[in-house]
């Protein structure tokens, strides 16, 4: 039961989220073997001012060992 959460700055469409959730959820499908059904995406929408402090610092430092695609910026 696969749980994606996209975090974005703000600003996309209601129709270019909804293609990153049909995109995610092909890609999920095909690396899992999962039933489309049972993944769900939610896309949380993140000011650029806040990214460095609701993002960056809690998900990306905070979280290192899950970490899975290190980013090739770094706000600090």
């Amino acid at each position: 039961m696969p749980h994606v959460i996209v975090k974005l700055y703000s600003g996309r469409s209601e129709r270019q989220k909804a293609r990153i959730a049909r995109e995610v959820t092909r890609a999920i499908m095909a690396s899992t073997e999962n039933a489309e059904a049972s993944i769900s995406v939610s896309i949380e929408d993140v000011e650029p001012s806040d990214w460095t402090e609701k993002v960056y610092k809690p998900d990306i430092m905070g979280k290192p060992d899950m970490l899975c695609k290190k980013p090739g910026y770094n706000p600090l």
